[in-house]
C-alpha cells in the first residue's frame, strides 16, 4: 500500500483533477490525500476575517463568488448530468455550513470549522470523479480518526487504531480516499495540522499503515541542487537522507516541511517527491539511506536578521546564555543560527514581530547592533567533521563574499553562512561553480 498526498496546485482546474484521476487509477489499495483546491484555503481565511470584524456581508460576497466558481467548475470537470447534479448538490450543503456562521458569534472554533470546508469540499468532487470513471472507491474522512492530543500533537495510537477500523469495514474498495490538514482534537472539535498539515497527514498515515512509500505530488519539478531562479546549470537531486531534507527544507528549498518528515523518518518509509506535470519522472527520494561523501545541494533563506550581543560579563561566566536564549523565548521567536566568543553571542531571526521587545530585554546584558536584509545560506550534504576538505570548499567558494556569520558542526549535515541579500545571487552561483561543476 502506498500513500499519494496532491497539494491544491495539482488539482486547480478540471483538467489536472482529470489528469491526476488517471494517476491514481494506476495502482490499488492506495490512500489518496487531498488538500484543498488552490487558493481555497486563502479565500477561506478571508472570509473568516471578515466575521471576525463582524461585516457578514463582506463574507458572503466572498461566499457567493467562490460558490459560483465551483458550481462553474462542476460543467467541466464530470462528463455526466447525473454527477454535474450530485457535485452541485454537495457543494451546495457546504457553502450553505459556511454562510450558516455569518449570522452568530464567530470564535476560533468557527473558523476552523469554516477552514475544514476546502478539503472536504475537493476529496468529495474527487470522489465523484473516481466513481464517475467506474473506479471502487471509498471515502474515509479524516475526521473519523485523524486527532490531535491535548497538546496539540498528532495521537498516533488513536490514528492508527481509528484508520484500521475504517479501512476494514471498506476492504472490497480499490481506492481509499481522505483529506490532509483537518483533524479533530482532544475534545472532538473540528481543528487542522496548521501549514503544511497536508504533508503531515500523508505522514501519519504512511505510518499508520505501515506503507511502502509515500507520494507527496505537487505541481513543481524535481528538486534541483540550487535555485534555478538565481543559478545557471542547476541539476536534479534524485535522492536525499532524512537530514539532508530538513535542512534543505528549513533554510528555504521548496520541499517537505521539516515536521512532515519526522514520522516516516523515523519509522523508516521513504517519501517520494513526483510533479504531476511529470509524473513518468523519477522524482525526488528522501530515506534513512545517505550517500557518503556527497554533497547534495545548496538553499537559501531571505528575510533574516541578525543580532549580536556583546558583554564583558560572559567572560568566565556561567548562566549568561541562558538568559539571552530566555528572551527570545519569552518572545516566542525561534533562532536559526547561533555563533558564540568569550565576550558575545550572535543569532539569526527570520520573525521580527516582537523584535523591539527582544532588543530592550537584551540591551540589560551588553552592547547589541542589529543587522537587518540578511540571507542564509545552506550548504547541505554528508559533511561529517571527518570528511577532509569539504568545508574548506565551501568556504573557498565565498572567498569575494563577505560572511557575517559561519555556522558548522551542529549537524552533520550542514554548513551555514550569513550573507547581505544584495550578494545572494553571486553566493549561490559561486557555490554551485566550486561544489558542483
Amino acid at each position: 500500500m502506498k500513500v499519494l498526498k496532491f497539494g491544491g496546485t495539482s488539482i486547480a482546474s478540471a483538467s489536472q483533477m482529470k489528469e491526476v484521476v488517471r494517476l491514481v487509477r494506476k495502482g490499488k489499495k492506495n490512500i489518496i490525500v487531498f488538500s484543498a483546491l488552490a487558493g481555497m484555503t486563502n479565500r477561506l481565511i478571508e472570509i473568516a476575517d471578515y466575521l471576525y470584524k463582524k461585516n457578514p456581508d463582506g463574507a458572503n460576497e466572498i461566499i457567493n463568488l467562490l460558490e459560483s466558481d465551483y458550481l462553474n467548475l462542476t460543467a467541466e470537470l464530470y462528463a455526466t448530468q447525473p454527477y454535474i447534479e450530485k457535485a452541485q448538490e454537495i457543494l451546495k450543503e457546504h457553502f450553505n455550513e459556511i454562510r450558516t456562521f455569518t449570522k452568530d458569534l464567530f470564535t476560533l472554533f468557527e473558523e476552523k470549522v469554516i477552514l475544514a470546508q476546502g478539503e472536504l469540499i475537493s476529496s468529495a468532487m474527487m470522489c465523484l470523479l473516481l466513481e464517475e470513471q467506474k473506479v471502487n472507491v471509498a471515502a474515509i474522512p479524516a475526521l473519523d480518526f485523524m486527532r490531535t492530543d491535548k497538546n496539540s500533537e498528532p495521537d498516533p495510537v488513536y490514528i492508527r487504531e481509528k484508520l484500521h477500523q475504517l479501512l476494514e469495514t471498506n476492504l472490497d474498495s480499490d481506492i481509499y480516499v481522505t483529506q490532509g490538514y483537518i483533524c479533530r482534537n482532544a475534545y472532538g472539535e473540528i481543528d487542522n495540522m496548521g501549514r503544511h498539515g497536508s504533508d503531515l497527514t500523508a505522514s501519519l498515515i504512511g505510518v499508520a499503515v505501515q506503507a511502502e512509500e509515500i507520494q507527496i505530488w505537487s505541481d513543481m519539478d524535481i528538486m534541483q541542487n540550487n535555485d534555478p531562479q538565481y543559478v545557471s546549470r542547476t541539476t536534479p537531486v534524485n535522492r536525499l537522507e532524512f537530514e539532508e531534507a530538513a535542512e534543505l527544507a528549513y533554510f528555504g528549498a521548496r520541499i517537505l516541511h521539516p515536521t512532515c518528515i519526522l514520522p516516516a523518518k523515523l519509522n523508516n518509509i521513504p517519501v517520494r517527491l513526483l510533479n504531476t506535470a511529470h509524473p513518468e519522472g523519477p522524482g525526488t527520494l528522501i530515506s534513512n539511506q545517505l550517500d557518503k561523501g556527497k554533497i547534495k545541494a545548496v538553499a537559501a533563506k531571505d528575510d533574516i536578521t541578525s543580532i549580536r550581543i556583546k558583554s564583558g560579563r560572559m567572560l568566565l561566566a556561567y548562566g549568561f546564555l541562558r538568559k539571552v536564549f530566555e528572551i527570545f523565548e519569552n518572545n516566542r521567536t525561534p533562532i536559526d543560527m547561533v555563533v558564540t566568543s568569550e565576550v558575545g553571542v550572535s543569532v539569526t531571526i527570520d520573525q521580527t514581530k516582537h523584535l523591539p521587545e527582544i532588543l530592550d530585554d537584551l540591551k540589560k546584558y551588553g552592547t547589541v547592533s542589529v543587522s537587518r536584509n540578511m540571507t542564509i545560506i545552506c550548504v547541505v550534504g554528508d559533511l561529517d567533521w571527518s570528511n577532509l576538505g569539504f568545508e574548506s570548499k565551501a568556504v573557498n567558494a565565498l572567498k569575494d563574499i563577505p560572511v557575517q556569520m559561519i555556522s558548522y558542526g551542529g549537524s552533520n549535515y550542514n554548513i551555514s553562512f550569513l550573507i547581505d541579500s544584495k550578494d545572494k545571487k553571486q553566493a549561490l552561483q559561486a557555490l554551485s561553480d566550486n561544489l558542483f561543476d
